[in-house]
């Protein structure tokens, strides 16, 4: 499976349901119209500010920028936290990377 890079756009995956439950974030992966309870995720603050930010599509970079701003770490730590944890998104298959679509020209 590929990488995520510092460049590559990623957003929610269309196949989960998020909800925020006492001030946490909880996430189901619907799996044939119904939700799989044995694979529910819960984010902690910074998971839940990534997770609020692939409501469009993101870049890494991007994500990390605000997770350096939001907390006051340093980029470059913010930045391999980020990757990772979008990876892991992607392998559980909470995000995906949306298709470019070429319109053509008049």
């Amino acid at each position: 499976m590929e990488a995520i890079t510092q460049c590559k756009t990623v957003v929610r995956s269309r196949a989960v349901v998020a909800r925020v439950i006492a001030g946490e974030t909880l996430i189901v992966p619907v799996r044939g119209r119904v939700g799989d309870l044995a694979s529910i995720y819960s984010f902690n603050p910074t998971g839940t500010l990534i997770w609020k930010l692939l409501e469009s599509p993101r870049s890494v970079a991007e994500l990390s920028t605000a997770v350096a701003q939001e907390y006051g770490f340093e980029r470059a730590r913010a930045e391999s936290d980020v990757e990772r944890f979008v990876e892991e998104l992607k392998l559980a298959g909470l995000v995906e990377v949306p298709q470019i679509v070429a319109v053509a020209g008049d």
